[in-house]
């Protein structure tokens, strides 16, 4: 079996570990529940008094373990801002109306990491008094109403400009990053989430978009591999340089370049060892929420979303409605032997 097969299938966890070789700690196991019982109360004292029983917290929610499970709090809070190992590849974050939230900025911040901040002119002094100014990337352009395609591709451009042979861009809206390992995730405080990504995707020659998967798509009670191969990237990616692609269209930006590129025979990389903490687009204020998804009283932006991506790629991506709401379907399977293939080689 190829080191391909290996970590893209589920059904051969096992083997990941010979090719995670100075990488950091993992270890996943299936803590999922054997079985479960619907109790009811009749009151709340009831429900008070059979929590205490169990030597539960008395205002635990709805669920339990028996006999309890401890749980780490991913809450955890840091004192002021540390620093860690320095990652090889610049940090661009892209933003637009959010100088006074700019999660992504102060999460770095409290970890030490350094980064551009890339805003449309108009901006600039808003976001200079919150943020260092030498920290800030003016685009030569302002209000085009494409959404953060022009600024994406500024930024790789900037980056090649300046000889990297990679770049990070993340989007605004990412509240924090988190370790996994052992079944649980933690926030991180004192390591830096982005070098053992650079140190793995750099042993190979084909891997030009990788990045951290969201942290409320990894379960962390499933058993799953440190890295999943072939798959979409998006929000907190890490591209190649010395490629011909450029960001286009208006909307599952991410998701489309992820698919062209494995549609040429790439790979992609999408991490589980380290996760990012992405804030739902469309419940936060600035961005691309009114640019984008506002237009108009009939306008359905989810719809326009997912068909978009139907018309880039009809042969792999279909349409649903799920939980009131539209939603695309990417079928990856036939990128699944896109085979890595080694510097070395």
């Amino acid at each position: 079996m190829n080191e391909q097969q290996s970590l893209f299938e589920m059904d051969n966890f096992s083997n990941w570990a010979e090719y995670w070789r100075d990488m950091p700690a993992y270890n996943s196991e299936n803590e999922k529940p054997f079985d479960s019982i619907n109790v009811q109360f009749s009151c709340a004292e009831d429900r008070k008094k059979f929590l205490k029983m169990l030597g539960e917290n008395e205002d635990r929610r709805k669920s339990i373990w028996f006999p309890s499970v401890p749980y780490l709090m991913q809450s955890q809070k840091v004192a002021g801002p540390t620093r860690v190992a320095a990652n090889r590849y610049p940090i661009y974050i892209i933003s637009k109306g959010r100088h006074e939230s700019r999660l992504t900025a102060k999460a770095l911040e409290k970890l030490g990491i350094d980064y551009h901040i890339v805003i449309e002119p108009q901006e600039f002094e808003l976001y200079s008094s919150v943020i260092d100014e030498s920290k800030i990337i003016t685009t030569p352009f302002s209000n085009l109403g494409r959404g953060s395609i022009p600024s994406r591709n500024f930024v790789w451009e900037h980056s090649r400009r300046r000889g990297h042979s990679r770049h990070w861009i993340l989007d605004d809206n990412l509240d924090g990053f988190y370790r996994l390992n052992n079944n649980l995730k933690t926030k991180v405080i004192n390591e830096n989430p982005f070098t053992s990504i650079e140190n793995f995707v750099d042993r190979y020659k084909n891997i030009p978009m990788s990045g951290m998967n969201y942290e409320f798509f990894a379960d962390r009670r499933s058993r799953q591999p440190p890295v999943r191969f072939n798959t979409r990237i998006y929000s907190c990616i890490l591209l190649a340089n010395d490629v011909s692609y450029k960001w286009r269209g208006r909307y599952n930006e991410d998701t489309d370049l992820s698919i062209r590129m494995l549609k040429d025979g790439n790979c992609t990389a999408l991490f589980n060892h380290f996760l990012c903490k992405k804030m739902p687009t469309m419940k936060m204020k600035g961005g691309n929420t009114d640019e984008l998804y506002q237009q108009g009283q009939d306008f359905d932006g989810r719809y326009e979303m997912a068909a978009s991506l139907k018309r880039q790629h009809p042969d792999i991506v279909r349409i649903s409605m799920k939980w009131g709401r539209w939603q695309h379907h990417v079928d990856y399977s036939s990128f699944r032997f896109n085979k890595l293939q080694k510097v070395s080689d």
